[in-house]
């Protein structure tokens, strides 16, 4: 199968496009035709070698986390799907692969595509749908009647993660330019704060929940506008000690992460507020409640770029410039 992958962690001309060998099928997989696969900032993270730590990955390694196609093969142990289904799916992080023609999915991992979505569309959606739902529904707890501020609200988990807040009834603020206020604004956001003018640290307080996806200087500040009681859950760092012991990573690395969160954990503590690293993990399940909200209207795709499958490469380093609105795209078939 053609495939784009790695054979070494570093910058964009690491990346290469050849023959590979189909995927080989355990029991509960489902083997998948890819027809379009999401770009994220954690694909040139993963090719930059910034996870070698947490995900030793063998090579060579495909890289891509987001699939959207359609079933050619069950393992004996499928019940929920079968050839011909369309899908989408997040698949397992030591089983990434999605620049490729075919994968081999946990059945678990995988739910039925939206019905009202193209396969352009449905692969955009996965990981940062489920980086939203993890972090607001299930870790932060949101409720109706809540305040939410969620940093960089223009790109791929703030713009479906603005509008899961909105669904769920909470009062959202966000962070972005002002050339893409109008567009937050009409994905449910009732306050964007133009980061290049003004500090949100003293534009906003007494917030429920931050959600914090650039790290440093805006996670400390962040703290600010939380009430006592309230929640800063980063998905760009630091990884905490929680992190640390669910992943089972060793001692040594425990003590990194341990070190590294110490300082935002103690200022959390001093305001009266709590911090947490949240890593995104693949769930049909979570999908599938996602795949109801879509149906029903209540969140939709924001896709900035499709590109052809042989332009993978330029996709990752669009990616990477920071300045997408939304998700890039690969159109695989």
């Amino acid at each position: 199968m053609k495939a784009f992958f790695i054979n070494r962690y570093g910058k964009s001309d690491v990346l290469t496009s050849g023959e590979l060998p189909e995927p080989a099928l355990r029991d509960d997989d489902v083997l998948v035709q890819i027809h379009a696969a999401g770009v994220n900032p954690v694909d040139h993270k993963i090719r930059d070698g910034e996870f070698k730590l947490l995900l030793p990955y063998k090579m060579p390694l495909i890289l891509g986390a987001d699939l959207a196609g359609v079933v050619v093969r069950v393992g004996p142990r499928v019940r929920r799907f079968k050839v011909g289904d369309e899908v989408y799916a997040r698949p397992d992080d030591e089983r990434i692969g999605t620049f490729a023609e075919l994968i081999a999915v946990k059945e678990d991992s995988l739910a039925l595509m939206p019905a009202n979505l193209s396969m352009e569309e449905a692969a955009s959606i996965p990981l940062v749908a489920l980086t939203a739902w993890q972090t607001l529904v299930e870790k932060g707890g949101l409720k109706k009647g809540q305040k939410v501020l969620i940093h960089a609200g223009s790109g791929g988990v703030g713009t479906i993660a603005i509008q899961l807040a909105k669904h769920l009834g909470a009062t959202v603020a966000t962070t972005a330019s002002t050339a893409n206020a109008d567009m937050l604004k009409g994905l449910g956001a009732d306050i964007v704060i133009d980061y290049k003018k003004d500090d949100f640290s003293t534009k906003l307080k007494g917030y429920d929940l931050v959600i914090d996806t650039q790290g440093g200087d805006t996670l400390k500040r962040s703290l600010r506008v939380i009430k006592p009681g309230g929640k800063l859950i980063g998905i760009a760092g630091p990884p905490d000690p929680d992190f640390a012991k669910l992943r089972g990573v060793n001692g040594f690395v425990r003590l990194v992460m341990w070190v590294l969160s110490f300082g935002i954990r103690k200022a959390a503590r001093r305001s009266g507020a709590s911090y947490s690293f949240h890593f995104m993990t693949a769930s049909g399940q979570q999908l599938g409640e996602i795949t109801k909200l879509i149906e029903a209207g209540h969140i939709r795709p924001v896709v900035d770029r499709v590109f052809p499958f042989a332009e993978t490469r330029q996709a990752l380093d669009y990616v990477e410039t920071g300045r997408t609105k939304g998700k890039v795209v690969i159109k695989v078939r």
